[in-house]
């Protein structure tokens, strides 16, 4: 089946945002594609009739199990692309995602196996995220938020979810990466700032930054 690159779109965000709940609503669906609500209802219909999506109306849309094995396979080119766009290419991390998102659905299938092998079958990308496998199996992560996390308990970081450059520019500054471990020392009330070591530096982050950096226990 030769699918366009904005079903192949849909397919993608209608996964991300029913990884956080049962069903992805239509207008959560627009938000993140910037399309008209009535774009996304279009669209969405269309992927049911295609047998891609269970869509039902007021409730939301969730992947058929076709669907799912599509936008799994969108989701490992983007996250080898970004791997090696950073590895191989020089890439910077806050620069590899928007690179990948115009990549993701070009690359063939060979071409797919080839960057895998370069990089020798990896398991995760440049910000912590899993990369599907090549059945299409997403492998699970035992994390939490940040925002989270208890005070005086050591931690690794484990993802960062948000892409915005000027963010991932910031962490990296401070050396927030994957991989890096950190201790909560201090948490501002009211969704105040928390305060951590990170290796044995102090660094002090907000509550939003906070909640898109995803760390598990040691």
């Amino acid at each position: 089946m030769v699918l366009s690159q904005a079903i192949e779109d849909y397919l993608k965000t209608i996964y991300t945002l029913q990884s956080e709940g049962d069903r992805a609503s239509t207008t959560q669906i627009a938000k993140s594609l910037e399309v008209s609500s009535a774009s996304a209802t279009n669209m969405i219909k269309r992927l049911a009739k295609m047998g891609l999506v269970d869509y039902k109306s007021y409730k939301g849309s969730r992947l058929t199990t076709s669907g799912r094995k599509i936008a799994l396979e969108i989701i490992r080119h983007h996250r080898l692309l970004e791997l090696y766009l950073l590895e191989v290419m020089g890439y910077s991390w806050d620069e590899v995602h928007d690179e990948a998102e115009k990549l993701e659905h070009h690359i063939s299938e060979r071409f797919e196996d080839k960057i895998a092998k370069l990089l020798d079958d990896p398991t995760h990308d440049p910000h912590g995220d899993p990369i599907p496998t090549k059945e299409g199996l997403m492998p699970e992560m035992d994390s939490q938020p940040l925002i989270n996390a208890e005070v005086n308990q050591q931690y690794i970081v484990s993802r960062v979810k948000d892409q915005d450059p000027e963010v991932l520019r910031y962490l990296e500054e401070i050396g927030l990466l994957p991989g890096v471990k950190i201790t909560i020392k201090e948490k501002g009330p009211f969704k105040g700032p928390i305060t951590l070591l990170v290796e044995s530096d102090q660094q002090v982050v907000g509550n939003e930054v906070a909640c898109s950096i995803f760390v598990a226990e040691l």
